[in-house]
């Protein structure tokens, strides 16, 4: 049913953070997570126009810097852009963002705020659009991050779990099972990796034997997860094309990677572009002490601090909340 729509009403969204790749899914697989994600607050204005209020931290100060301030750049605010111009309501957008992820933090952060702006703004539609519908909005927002449409991190944001895209036109996405018990361990040092300097390092050809072992191990990982078969999984999560090309950019990778495996858990790779590295592993128990072993692996041989979480892969994509919850 639709409604009226008046100046001066809001909404806010909460988008969660996301793991790209999955090590052996470039661009194709992604799934979210309940540790940390981004908060946006849109308001409905009389100008039929997207503006940007502010852009802060969760500590309520000015976040940045580097993150452009207009509209037609912002990632929260180009699909905004789009949206407006294809839905043509008689009112505009004011966006306020709240960023709890990192800049280059390699854990979707420009793909949560672009979606947590269109779930806020999609609500305030007098007839709001299924959330498969904002996704090409989103993507437009990953774009002009990274300079590259890729659907890993908005789809697992905007829908939620682990999330395997088939095809971008057109768009088609599985939801993959996600074998009881997995918990994720993030952890990210305090450095920050630029994504488009991260995919301008990728070779464009990859050697047939690359891509044979590749293949395999992506077909391992979902066969895997469709027979809750941890051995498998752990087996064919190993990236044998995009890993060893992005390696040098994470501090002491190897060492943290190798940590997180003698500790237990059953797969360790890069979060997106990095530096976050993210571990898979089977109890809370085992959950931290890779988590412990990763954050030691860190302080020993790159001399860097690093935040880090536990967390389960979230059902939950994008969605509204109350402004202070």
């Amino acid at each position: 049913m639709s409604r009226e729509v008046v100046e001066g009403m809001s909404a806010t969204a909460f988008a969660p953070a996301t793991v790209a790749n999955v090590a052996v899914g470039f661009d194709i697989l992604g799934f979210a997570v309940e540790a940390v994600g981004d908060r946006v607050t849109v308001t409905t204005t009389a100008r039929r126009a997207v503006t940007l209020r502010e852009v802060t931290g969760a500590d309520g100060a000015p976040f940045g810097p580097g993150i452009p301030l207009d509209p037609a750049r912002n990632t929260a605010t180009v699909g905004l852009i789009s949206l407006l111009e294809e839905q043509r309501p008689d009112f505009g957008f004011e966006v306020s963002i709240t960023k709890g992820i990192a800049l280059g933090s390699g854990l979707g952060g420009s793909a949560s705020s672009a979606v947590a702006s269109l779930v806020a703004a999609n609500s305030l539609l007098a007839r709001p659009l299924d959330a498969e519908a904002l996704l090409p909005h989103a993507l437009l927002g990953e774009q002009a991050a990274s300079g590259a449409i890729h659907p890993d991190n908005v789809t697992p944001c905007l829908l939620g779990g682990l999330t395997l895209v088939t095809s971008l036109s057109p768009f088609r996405c599985v939801r993959l099972p996600v074998p009881r018990g997995i918990l994720t361990v993030l952890v990210h040092p305090h450095v920050r990796v630029d994504t488009r300097a991260a995919r301008a390092l990728l070779l464009r050809q990859v050697p047939l034997a690359d891509f044979v072992r590749q293949t395999a191990a992506v077909a391992g990982f979902v066969a895997g997860c469709y027979t809750d078969d941890l051995e498998l999984i752990g087996e064919s999560l190993r990236d044998h094309v995009v890993e060893p090309q992005r390696a040098g950019l994470i501090p002491a990778f190897a060492e943290v990677k190798a940590a997180a495996l003698e500790a237990g858990a059953i797969g360790a790779s890069i979060s997106g572009s990095g530096p976050t590295v993210f571990a898979w592993a089977t109890s809370p128990e085992t959950a931290e002490r890779v988590r412990r072993s990763m954050l030691r692996a860190f302080r020993q041989h790159a001399a860097t601090e690093a935040d880090s979480w536990v967390s389960p892969v979230s059902d939950l994509g994008a969605r509204i909340v109350n402004p202070e919850g």
